[in-house]
């Protein structure tokens, strides 16, 4: 379980690639500088696609990414944060 305090929490579920990159980066532009988004997520490509993101997009970075059983199925959680 990660130690970061989201600002923001973007439900992703259901969704995959490229919805969960479009998803978050709408969602980044709306916060202030300094706050952290946390993407919840299923589809698994995502831990792949919103790293490589986040790397390549000035300003973004990303924190931590963890992966978690729900009711039985994966969950991916990334928490990106806007400097």
């Amino acid at each position: 379980m990660s130690t970061y305090e989201p600002t923001e929490t973007l439900d992703v579920k259901g969704l995959s690639c490229p919805m969960p990159v479009v998803k978050t980066r709408g969602a980044v532009d709306e916060l202030e500088s300094g706050e952290i988004l946390q993407v919840v997520a299923t589809d698994s490509g995502s831990m792949s696609d919103l790293k490589g993101w986040a790397d390549a997009t000035d300003g973004v970075a990303m924190l931590e990414q963890e992966e978690a059983e729900e009711d039985g199925d994966a969950v991916f959680r990334h928490f990106i944060q806007k400097e």
